[in-house]
Parts: structure tokens; C-alpha cells; sequence
């Protein structure tokens, strides 16, 4: 069975995310140790949010960016499927996944890390300038080939 290329950077940012979700249940539970959290003594409804204030901020800095792998890249999967269902996930929108992944992995090491926001900023705008290209790169498709504008496309 033959996929559309841009598939391969999507699979590649689950896999990312999920590996920062690792990264986060491992800071998470050692701080819980530090703290003497006991996970059964819990309350009922506590959330990793309770620890703000608490907890030390380089053992939250997981969490936030897992939190952030869950808001921006969901509207990237949306494009990426699209694109791949509109068979135009090669070339230049192949890259700018790539590029959108690249970023996002960029910027998740500077978050989980040294968390400098004149470092994350300029990175989470470079991540969305690919996502706006692919976007771009649909909507004009979309409108080459259901409005009949040919010469958008050329």
C-alpha cells in the first residue's frame, strides 16, 4: 500500500509527543518523591496543575510542553491528513512538515530544559510559519481544484 509522504513527519511527532510524555511521568514521579506524594494517597480530581507552586518549576517545564504538544500540533495533524487525503503531501509541504516537526522538537528540548522564552518564541513562530505554508498550500489547492482558479496554481 502506497502513503502520502507527509505522513512520515505526523508519525514522527506522535512519536515525539509520546516520548515527552515519558519524559514527563519520569519528572513527575521523582518529584512526587521528593514531595512525599504517595500516588495512592491522592485526592480525587488532583491534577498536575495542583503541583504548581509546589513542585520544582524545572519538574513542571515536562508538563507544560506535553500540555503544549496537545494544543498547536493537533491543527498540524488536521493539515498533514489533509493534505495527505488530497494527495499533495509531497514536495514542499513534505518539507514544511518536516520543518513544522523539526521546530516543535526544538522547541520542546528548550522548554523541558532551560525553558528560556526568548529562546522558545522565536522557534514557536517558526514552527507556525510551516504550518501557515501548509495551510496556504491546501487552501490554494482547494481553490485551484473545487473553484475552478487554475491560475493560482501556476
Amino acid at each position: 500500500m502506497e502513503y502520502s509522504p507527509i505522513l512520515v513527519p505526523v508519525v514522527a511527532l506522535v512519536a515525539w509527543t509520546l516520548l515527552v510524555m515519558l519524559w514527563m511521568f519520569v519528572s513527575r514521579f521523582s518529584e512526587f518523591k521528593r514531595l512525599g506524594v504517595k500516588v495512592d494517597k491522592v485526592p480525587p480530581g488532583s491534577r498536575g496543575v495542583d503541583l504548581e507552586g509546589r513542585a520544582d518549576p524545572k519538574a513542571q517545564w515536562k508538563s507544560h510542553n506535553y500540555n503544549h504538544l496537545m494544543e498547536q500540533p493537533t491543527i498540524f495533524y488536521a493539515i498533514a491528513i489533509t493534505l495527505a487525503l488530497m494527495g499533495f503531501g509531497g514536495g514542499i509541504n513534505y518539507w514544511l512538515a518536516w520543518g513544522y516537526v523539526g521546530f516543535r522538537i526544538l522547541h520542546s528540548l528548550v522548554q523541558c530544559t532551560v525553558n528560556v522564552v526568548a529562546i522558545r518564541l522565536p522557534i514557536f513562530g517558526l514552527a507556525t510559519l510551516c504550518l501557515l505554508g501548509l495551510t496556504v498550500h491546501a487552501g490554494a489547492r482547494i481553490l485551484h481544484d473545487c473553484l475552478g482558479w487554475h491560475w493560482m496554481m501556476h
